[in-house]
């Protein structure tokens, strides 16, 4: 990549990981971000940003940067503490052999990645609580967030996605994801240029989530064929309207009166809908 393309590059991320910091009110002055690093492409350049901003940003906060080791077989115990080091920021490497307990309680052939993820969110929610900070972040990104959003649809039967901010499982942390804006694209084109030492995911032979991946492909196909339908879905989940869906628990249609007065958000049932066609808009 052109140094010339890599600053445009550059820019965009770190405009779009401000954009959602702000947006979310992510981050306050003298928080303490605790960033999981996972030794994965996102977790790379989430940490990669984040230093950055904290250079230029208007408020101070603090950065430690958390690897859990889960005892997986061949997992490279040294890559992360050398990056880490040589970056000089203050980190921490816990050990938790999550993988013998993993491997124990779930059958051979099946996936591992729920219970895994259960174990890891709530050392991580320890840790977080041991090292006094207030902010977890995360590394999911846009792609990962309308992944969410549709597995849920087809396979849950729920409208609900990722939210760009949270309270954790557990009612004592703040977690964040400051890359909700950014997509998986550039992110792979950052990673790259950087050479981040990237370990990879699959150390516990687990299987892959195969319904994520026919989410996956389903979108990547979309984006092909009409270019701008990933923003305009993405920005859908910000544009919510309960009126016009099913949910009785977030609207009151059983007390539903007349006003006499116009409604924004009336019916308009009879109307013949109209939409833009997403590849002409300029998302720029």
């Amino acid at each position: 990549m052109k140094e010339y393309e890599f600053n445009k590059l550059t820019k965009r991320l770190r405009a779009n990981v401000g954009k959602a910091i702000h947006d979310y009110n992510m981050i306050s002055n003298n928080d303490l971000v605790m960033v999981c690093l996972s030794g994965g492409k996102d977790s790379y350049t989430l940490l990669d940003i984040l230093l950055g901003l904290q250079k230029i940003a208007p408020i101070k906060f603090e950065i430690v940067a958390v690897n859990l080791d889960q005892g997986q077989p061949g997992f490279p115990k040294d890559v992360l503490p050398n990056y880490l080091s040589s970056l000089g920021v203050r980190y921490q490497i816990i050990t938790e052999n999550t993988y013998s307990t993993v491997k124990r309680v779930i059958p051979e052939g099946k996936t591992t990645c729920g219970l895994c993820s259960r174990l890891r969110r709530g050392i991580l929610y320890r840790v977080a609580k041991e090292l006094g900070a207030n902010k977890i972040a995360l590394g999911h990104h846009r792609d990962d967030i309308l992944e969410t959003l549709f597995l849920n649809m087809f396979y849950g039967g729920k409208l609900k996605g990722m939210p760009p901010k949270l309270i954790s499982d557990d009612g004592n942390n703040i977690v964040i994801r400051p890359l909700a804006y950014c997509n998986e694209k550039d992110i792979i084109q950052y990673a790259k240029v950087h050479e981040f030492p990237i370990i990879p995911c699959n150390l516990c032979g687990s299987q892959p989530n195969l319904q994520r991946q026919a989410v996956k492909e389903m979108l990547n196909d979309w984006n092909k064929r009409y270019p701008g339908r990933i923003e305009t879905m993405f920005r859908s989940m910000q544009n919510i309207i309960p009126s016009h869906l099913m949910d009785t628990g977030k609207y009151d249609f059983a007390n539903l009166q007349t006003t006499g007065k116009p409604e924004i958000n009336g019916d308009v049932a009879f109307d013949k809908e109209s939409f833009v066609e997403s590849s002409v808009i300029n998302f720029n």
